[in-house]
């Protein structure tokens, strides 16, 4: 099983007020559910899955309110009864909303974060959906073949032959750069500190011959590249589940099986896969998320 502080209510509910209604239907006056994503393509298309799933399965008016900030942003509007349901990532609920330390047993992040909402918030993380969105070390499939790179650690022997593009952020935080050459004793030829935009470029190019990204990113699918298996296990766990509100729970009691429907059902690969869709084949976020939950027979 299995990312700073809230705003305050009344900016939550001015950024709820720019969304979008992704399903319109007619209905008494409290009779709703809302959706609500962070600003990002995982995100949307998140919440347009959520939103259509609910609708599906409920018959009930479901509004989806996409892209709609930050962490503190999407938090804010469960907080303040502006929302319903979003997805979050455990390991931003514990460093980002519960202001612990990053931890690496994705058990104990989700248990920890479980408890913590039902008694804070009282919020209800239900089932994990699957798909881990932490930090990875990418390569070329040349590289990859080149110095027989299948895990981090098989880094260790070659490192001081290969350049490490990466952003500023990944350079200055605990559970990037500093930790990681720690962990697996790794001594690079050279770190380029670049934007994130151009690190695939640079990788494309051999400027650099090793990249960080996120696992779900859907520029992996499109690059071809190989990530490597973490197997210290030293990035933190981000593994993403739908977050509730407990007195949406109760107005809807059926939408805790909905959901939980998702578990387990989208691992990293077909995320960065649903992700390319969108960013790179240009495709609409709620068409990409109505096709997979028709591929999975979820909707008709």
């Amino acid at each position: 099983m299995w990312k700073k502080a809230v705003v305050a209510t009344a900016c939550a509910v001015l950024v709820l007020s720019l969304g979008y209604t992704a399903v319109t239907t007619s209905s008494a006056a409290g009779e709703k559910i809302t959706v609500v994503g962070k600003n990002f393509t995982e995100q949307d298309i998140m919440a347009y899955l959520v939103g259509r799933l609910l609708e599906e399965k409920l018959d009930v008016p479901v509004e989806v309110k996409s892209y709609l900030g930050g962490t503190d942003v999407a938090f804010g509007a469960m907080k303040s009864g502006n929302a319903d349901v979003y997805v979050e990532y455990t390991g931003t609920g514990y460093v980002n909303i519960l202001n612990k330390e990053a931890a690496s047993d994705p058990q104990q992040v989700y248990d920890e974060v479980k408890q913590a909402f039902a008694e804070r918030y009282r919020m209800d993380w239900l089932e994990p959906i699957g798909f881990n969105n932490t930090y990875a070390l990418a390569v070329s499939q040349e590289t990859a073949k080149r110095y027989g790179l299948k895990k981090v650690s098989d880094l260790r022997p070659v490192a001081g032959e290969l350049v490490f593009g990466t952003n500023q952020e990944f350079l200055d935080r605990p559970d990037g750069m500093p930790g990681l050459t720690k962990t697996y004793d790794l001594n690079f030829k050279d770190v380029k500190s670049m934007d994130a935009g151009l690190k695939y470029t640079a990788l494309n190019s051999g400027q650099v011959q090793l990249i960080d990204a996120y696992s779900t990113d859907g520029r992996l699918i499109q690059n071809n590249l190989v990530l490597l298996e973490d197997d210290k296990h030293f990035f933190p766990p981000y593994y993403a589940a739908p977050l509730v509100r407990q007195d949406a729970l109760e107005q809807y009691p059926d939408m805790r099986d909905t959901l939980n429907l998702l578990a387990g059902k989208i691992d990293e690969q077909e995320m960065a896969e649903l992700n390319a869709k969108v960013d790179v084949e240009k495709q609409q976020a709620k068409s990409v998320a109505e096709e997979w939950l028709k591929k999975e027979g979820l909707i008709e």
